[in-house]
């Protein structure tokens, strides 16, 4: 199983716009074969916020694929490269991180 953290950094004042986006998608992911989990959160409201908070213009993307081989399908699909059209604008960063258990 592979799992990715993707930390999306809106520019100041769009997250809302680009987790609306996110929102639109999801669904075309989440059918594509071998994707096991694709869900945006947030950091939590009522919590302090310390040096490992994300913001008001962060949110971190979890994911979970069967395989490698999964995941780079899904990078390629034609809604992910409508998606990042449609927000490229919208984005300040992305940082991904592809992990594997131990």
């Amino acid at each position: 199983m592979i799992h990715v953290v993707a930390v999306l950094t809106a520019k100041p004042g769009q997250r809302a716009k680009l987790l609306e986006a996110f929102a639109e998608n999801r669904a075309a992911v989440l059918a594509e074969e071998g994707c096991i989990e694709y869900g945006a959160t947030i950091d939590v409201q009522g919590v302090p916020s310390s040096k490992a908070s994300f913001g008001p213009d962060t949110f971190v993307v979890i994911e979970k694929w069967e395989t490698l081989a999964h995941l780079q399908a899904h990078a390629v699909a034609p809604h992910m490269k409508a998606h990042g059209e449609k927000t490229r604008e919208l984005v300040e960063s992305k940082l991904i991180h592809v992990l594997e258990p131990v």
